[in-house]
């Protein structure tokens, strides 16, 4: 976990691909149908270390067992506080395998929604 930790402070993309499994599965709160593999998954991470990460970002807590954890941060996103979880699982070499994000309340996560899909849809023109 001190790897996704870094990754977090530091929004570095080389920490990231190394954390992720290539079938890496994503959970996002506002998508309905699991995002499977690495480049997608790395690209809503990438969006929510924007979107989440922007504002007043902290872990407050975490729960740990031999191959997966749970870590409960708060943040900010245009005046509305955020609580949600990250559910992170990994495999025996380290990589993350599964990433499931729960956010509340549901003012946060229209905000999110609308501020990932701007973002993520500006990155699609950008590279298309």
């Amino acid at each position: 976990m001190e790897t996704w930790h870094a990754y977090m402070r530091t929004k570095d993309p080389a920490i990231l691909d190394a954390l992720l499994d290539p079938d890496v599965v994503f959970e996002s709160p506002v998508v309905f149908t699991p995002q499977r593999g690495k480049a997608i998954t790395t690209k809503y991470l990438q969006a929510a270390a924007i979107v989440l990460g922007g504002g007043p970002f902290a872990y407050v807590n975490s729960w740990s067992a031999p191959s997966s954890a749970v870590l409960e941060f708060t943040t900010e996103i245009e005046g509305i506080t955020v609580n949600g979880v990250d559910l992170i699982t990994w495999n025996a070499a380290g990589k993350i395998t599964h990433f499931k994000v729960m956010v509340r309340p549901l003012q946060a996560i229209n905000a999110l929604h609308r501020k990932m899909g701007e973002l993520l849809a500006a990155a699609s023109t950008a590279s298309g």
